[in-house]
């Protein structure tokens, strides 16, 4: 017996009030309503969906095959809410290109499973399906349909799973299924075809069509994975089947036996590239045999194979014309162990002591300037000592890009001096300090000449000074004695700097988003995120007298996890072409949010003395902090040496505006407006550190003369 509904495929949007109350009311049909649930969910999705989406008329779909009437968000809510865990895999942009594609698949037997897959990952927004067959019972080794399609048509069958997976693709069937006569209508208006039937005629018209109107082919074998692509888009007397059957047409083939197939199979397959396994039941066909073996895992491999295939050509990404096998057996024969992870940070136990500082009251001096901070401990300086004093130089090797002109080398070689300095003081020989003896030009960065004695204030900090270090560890929001932000402000001043303190929580919190937003774009810019990496040094792994020891980072084992991740170039660009990756920033947003406060050291212009005087008077309010229990822990915004136009655009020509915008938003939340920066620094209340950066032997850097 058969129904009226056995040949409906299409389901029904129901918009009269009339009709949609008397299907509603009828016992006989299944109302399945949970727009609700769709509505929240919808509402939770990240980042949150337009306001037209949530706003958007909701649909009711009558399926008259199922007797069931389906209450759904509208197209664009509906498309938002399926396709949100194609992301980031295929991204929203890619998603709406991909809708815009029209597909044909010819052949539904393994191409029911492409078809499908096509619209699970909605990577097309028309498909057109055409076979004449029905569903037989020895069919369901292979195509997902159930006893109760037997009897029915092929592409009814699977016109009908699109639609109840998705009522807004449109979706177009060929009953009837094609002759080669009708391959050219078949074509009209698709982007892409897929081949999949099992006529040898029909797959050389359908070829034939493709070619004239220069449209791309996909066919997928299932016989070790064998992926095939013929471009006929931009190859158009691309020879059919890549030539593999010479000059063989169409009406050559028509109505061959499956046995009398076997000779054009074997060609187009190759015989050598064949599986034992299904060159050996080619000989068993209409002996033991009725046709070739197919497998339904083989065909959802194909299936997913395809899929990649058509995302790629529907994104204009690179496609040759060619074959691919992706045999999973071949594969699983290499299966192996994988190598269990050692331990990616050591502990710090047996990190050594630090080098304890020389008696001698030269060496003593140049120990000290060995010992102070830079950008990446990157020790961007050259020590040259004689008997009349010391002379520091700038080594132009070691630097990076944030070090734009050179600015950050300045700080550097300023906080050099000043230990140098209080060593000096502390050992009785602080003479006279010339900033650029040599011209403002030159590498010769500063002269500090011995004498006699030293200003007791500074020779008070030579201990300090000696045990100063970088405290990454997080730190609790604790309200700052009144007496310190006094005492950090006149210690800049002392160096002819300036110093602004940043105490108020909710500018703090303003500080970490813009900080944080400032080191994700560090991390998606390529040769930012290569130099960053370059200066992390894994225990075991890098020497470590260079560079940051991840140790000092005291990151916890889940941050550590993330940063293993972090380091990965590729992943980055991924990130960097959506415009992702705002966990990138965390531990930066997390460390500022919960500082006691947020120094910024400012000097009145960007001339290379300027910052030299700028690193002094870092170096000095760091030491005071630190002397008065804080810990320290510089912090380097990309834009922190940034001054004009160009020097964003060498930063990062992508976000140079980004930017700019943050570092003038940074002026305005530090007061410290358009007055170039030598250092930024958070302060508070944490924990002793794990392990002491080290610094290069005295013999890499250090020339007596």
């Amino acid at each position: 017996m058969t129904h009226a509904t056995d040949e409906a495929w299409r389901p029904i949007h129901v918009e009269d009030r009339q009709r949609l109350a008397a299907l509603t009311g009828d016992p006989a049909i299944e109302v399945i309503d949970t727009i609700e649930r769709q509505r929240g969910d919808l509402a939770r999705l990240r980042p949150s969906p337009d306001a037209a989406h949530l706003d958007e008329p909701t649909r009711w779909y009558y399926y008259p095959w199922r007797r069931a009437l389906v209450h759904l968000l509208g197209p664009g809510g509906f498309q938002a809410l399926r396709s949100d865990r194609n992301r980031n895999k295929i991204t929203a942009e890619e998603q709406r290109r991909l809708r815009r594609l029209s597909v044909g698949v010819v052949g539904l037997s393994v191409g029911h499973a492409i078809a499908y897959t096509l619209a699970l990952e909605s990577i097309c927004g028309r498909i057109r399906l055409a076979d004449f067959d029905h569903i037989e019972l020895s069919n369901l080794n292979r195509i997902p349909g159930t006893v109760f399609d037997l009897g029915v048509n092929k592409a009814v069958v699977l016109a009908r799973r699109i639609a109840e997976l998705d009522p807004y693709l449109d979706v177009q069937i060929e009953p009837a299924g094609l002759d080669v006569s009708a391959t050219d209508a078949f074509m009209e208006g698709l982007d892409l075809v897929v081949e999949e039937c099992d006529s040898f005629d029909l797959k050389l018209a359908v070829r034939e069509a493709a070619r004239r109107r220069r449209i791309p082919l996909i066919m997928e074998s299932n016989e070790r994975g064998m992926l095939d692509i013929e471009r006929y888009d931009v190859e158009p007397d691309r020879p059919l089947f890549h030539g593999l059957l010479g000059d063989v047409r169409p009406a050559d083939l028509m109505g061959l036996s499956t046995h009398d197939k076997i000779p054009y199979v074997l060609r187009v397959l190759e015989p050598d590239e064949l599986s034992a396994v299904m060159a050996a039941s080619m000989t068993e066909v209409d002996e033991t045999l009725s046709t070739w073996p197919q497998l339904g895992g083989d065909v959802s491999l194909g299936a997913a194979t395809v899929a990649v295939a058509v995302r790629k050509l529907g994104l204009g990404e690179p496609l040759p014309s060619g074959r691919i096998r992706v045999d999973l057996e071949a594969m699983l024969a290499k299966i192996a162990a994988p190598q269990p992870p050692g331990d990616p940070v050591p502990a710090a136990g047996g990190d050594p002591a630090p080098e304890p500082a020389p008696p001698e009251a030269p060496a003593a001096v140049v120990h000290a300037a060995r010992l102070a901070p830079s950008g990446g401990n990157t020790q961007p300086w050259r020590f040259v000592l004689d008997a009349a004093g010391l002379e520091l130089q700038l080594d132009h090797a070691q630097t990076s890009t944030l070090d734009v002109a050179h600015r950050g080398s300045h700080v550097a070689l300023g906080a050099a001096l000043f230990n140098a300095r209080v060593a000096a003081a502390r050992h009785g020989i602080l003479g006279v300090v010339d900033l650029f003896p040599d011209g403002s030009g030159s590498d010769a960065v500063a002269r500090l000449r011995f004498g006699q004695g030293g200003p007791a204030e500074l020779a008070a900090l030579y201990e300090p000074m000696l045990d100063r270090v970088s405290n990454r560890h997080l730190t609790e929001p604790t309200q700052l004695p009144g007496d310190i932000v006094p005492a950090l402000r006149q210690a800049a001043l002392d160096e002819r700097a300036e110093a602004e303190i940043v105490t108020d929580r909710s500018r703090l919190r303003e500080l970490a988003e813009l900080l944080g937003e400032s080191d994700r774009l560090r991390y998606l810019t390529e040769h930012l995120h290569r130099e960053m990496m370059r200066e992390l040094r894994w225990p075991g792994v890098d020497p470590l007298d260079w560079g940051l020891d991840v140790r000092t980072l005291e990151l916890d084992d889940s941050d550590l996890a993330k940063l293993a991740v972090a380091r990965r170039a590729d992943v980055m660009a991924v990130l960097a072409r959506q415009d992702l990756g705002r966990a990138l920033g965390e531990p930066t947003r997390d460390r500022v949010e919960t500082t006691s406060g947020l120094v910024v050291v400012t000097v009145g212009a960007a001339t290379p003395g300027d910052y030299v005087r700028g690193g002094q008077a870092a170096e000095r309010v760091w030491i005071e902090a630190q002397r008065r229990g804080l810990a320290v822990q510089a912090m380097s915004p990309v834009f922190i040496f940034a001054v004009d136009e160009a020097d964003y655009v060498e930063l990062s020509p992508r976000y140079a505006p980004r930017l700019q915008a943050l570092h003038r938003d940074f002026g305005a939340l530090t007061s410290t407006g358009d007055r170039p920066i030598a250092l930024v620094m958070r302060i508070g209340y944490a924990p002793t550190i794990s392990v002491r950066s080290r610094r290069l032997p005295a013999d890499r850097n250090v020339r007596t003369r």
